[in-house]
């Protein structure tokens, strides 16, 4: 919102034309008919290495980026050339698919550039590099450097290319990946896993599998020597395998270990069942926080009999950087700590999340300490029905009392859980006597029925110097009937922003009108209200 603020200041200021004086990422909000004929395509190439994520895909905005790039290239078919792919960059990336195979083999470069390939747009890129007429060749020529030259393309092959690349070269690739997956961070690491699966798949489909009428184990036994030298137990056993030659002792005993490695959703699966046989009756408490990635392989019925109960074990599990949860399952996990009468803590409500913690029932919302909200930091609750969202705010309210003398730092604490703030509440901040200038964000979040009690003044003074920015928002439902129901006068005396559409004086006298109900008042400054 501020790139496109900044953006539109600065067409106004006719600075369009000095566009190379910006960063991309700002010239993403720039009016493409303001650009000068003559320097579009100078425009689009540089725009086109910004962040297209900042313009969400399909919005009006970034449509008119690629309308007004194709017609400022000439592009008038499904082909590109160099010239155009050199201008166009990232926004390629909202082109058809069929562009893929009728462009100049050169769009694969582009296409690096895209945060994520449709399913349309993978088949394309797949057939084109089927073809081999692209500069890495057939992908049964394809070796270790070819691999990592596609960059994050090879995210997008299939399992039908996939086959075609040697065996060598597969494993090679994913032990570049492998060394280097602990220290990646998570949301790398899921891709990494990502090609992981991909290339476990193709493997599969390529190589015969070893027969599953036996149980036993045809490969060298796992033991604990083997989990510390080899790093890639995938590539050398499947699944059943794996079964096979890992025992249930040999797991326990090096579980951390194990976890270290990556592995697929079926080893995952093979732990859990062995973890299972250790314990049939049940998995003891200081077992379930070493469980990491193989606890989210539990359906919400098995979590239900945990034996949850210690603020440690919660946080173990729900460590994020183990993997990620189900919606259902975390809801299940906190339903049973406390109903084994744990306690939320602050770091609990962090690792917890506000989306999940709006999960939660009302009574179980109202088993979290205030003091628990004191500690968890920034928690956002949007996602809260209005009564969590009040229960919430309650508790806000006692966690942060004893700074209710220093205003500003109260409503800096308190703003995440404004939503379920009374109006009487919103009317003391708003004249504590120091500005807190609440942000257009939070003004957004309030109750719509807490606010429509506010007054003229009290809005002013609780926006401070964001007053301007409720003219921006005039045309929000919760803006407009606020506004219906203040009168224009007091609208343009008191805030003086231009803000239309309050209730006019009644006309013909200078008594005011007598109280009326104001529930079915929908009047604007062009229609009066009776006398």
């Amino acid at each position: 919102a501020q790139l496109s603020c900044l953006a539109r200041l600065l067409g106004a200021k006719n600075l369009t034309a000095d566009f190379g004086r910006f960063p991309p990422d700002l010239l993403l909000f720039f009016d493409p008919s303001e650009v000068p004929p003559g320097t579009c395509g100078e425009f689009y190439a540089r725009a086109s290495r910004g962040n297209l994520d900042l313009l969400p895909r399909g919005s009006s905005r970034r449509t008119r980026l690629l309308r007004g790039a194709r017609t400022c290239l000439g592009v008038r078919s499904s082909r590109l050339d160099p010239r155009q792919l050199g201008s166009l960059g990232a926004l390629v990336c909202d082109m058809e698919p069929g562009t893929i195979p009728a462009s100049h083999p050169g769009i694969l470069q582009n296409l690096k550039l895209c945060p994520a390939l449709t399913g349309a747009q993978q088949d394309a890129l797949n057939a084109l590099l089927l073809t081999g007429g692209t500069e890495y060749g057939d992908p049964s020529s394809w070796d270790l450097q070819t691999l990592q030259d596609l960059g994050p393309l090879v995210l997008a092959l299939n399992r039908t290319t996939l086959s075609l690349v040697a065996k060598a070269a597969r494993e090679d690739f994913i032990r570049s990946i492998v060394a280097t997956y602990s220290s990646q961070g998570h949301s790398q690491q899921e891709k990494s896993l990502i090609l992981l699966r991909a290339f476990a798949a193709a493997a599969a489909s390529s190589h015969p599998r070893l027969k599953r009428s036996t149980d036993s184990c045809q490969s060298k036994p796992i033991t604990a020597n083997t989990i510390a030298t080899d790093s890639s137990l995938f590539l050398h056993y499947s699944p059943e395998q794996f079964n096979a030659c890992l025992s249930n002792d040999v797991l326990m005993e090096n579980l951390e270990a194990l976890l270290n490695q990556m592995f697929t959703v079926e080893f995952y699966n093979v732990m859990k069942e062995k973890v299972d046989q250790v314990y049939p009756s049940g998995i003891p408490e200081e077992q379930l926080r070493r469980l990491g990635e193989v606890a989210r392989r539990y359906s919400e019925k098995e979590i239900s009999q945990w034996s949850v109960t210690s603020s440690d074990t919660l946080a173990a599990l729900l460590d994020p950087s183990k993997g990620d949860w189900d919606d259902s399952q975390v809801q299940q996990l906190l339903s049973r700590f406390l109903t084994l009468e744990g306690t939320l803590t602050g770091p609990l409500l962090r690792d917890i999340g506000g989306r999940r913690l709006c999960n939660l029932q009302e009574e179980q919302v109202e088993q979290i300490p205030a003091e628990a909200i004191r500690t968890a930091g920034q928690l956002n609750i949007s996602a809260c029905s209005q009564a969590k969202k009040e229960q919430l705010y309650r508790k806000a309210r006692v966690a942060f009392a004893g700074l209710a003398g220093t205003p500003s730092t109260y409503y800096c604490q308190l703003r995440p859980y404004l939503g379920g703030a009374p109006a009487e509440d919103l009317k003391d901040l708003a004249n504590a006597g120091e500005a807190i200038d609440m942000d257009m964000g939070t003004f957004l979040s309030l109750n719509p029925k807490e606010l429509q009690k506010l007054s003229v003044m009290d809005v002013k003074n609780l926006l401070g110097k964001n007053l301007p920015e409720l003219k921006k928002a005039e045309n929000e439902p919760l803006v407009m009937g606020w506004v219906e129901r203040q009168s224009q006068r007091e609208l343009d005396r008191i805030l003086g922003i231009c803000l239309q559409g309050g209730m006019e004086e009644p006309t013909g006298t200078t008594t005011p009108a007598p109280p009326t109900t104001t529930a079915s008042v929908t009047s604007t400054a062009t229609s009066p209200v009776p006398t």
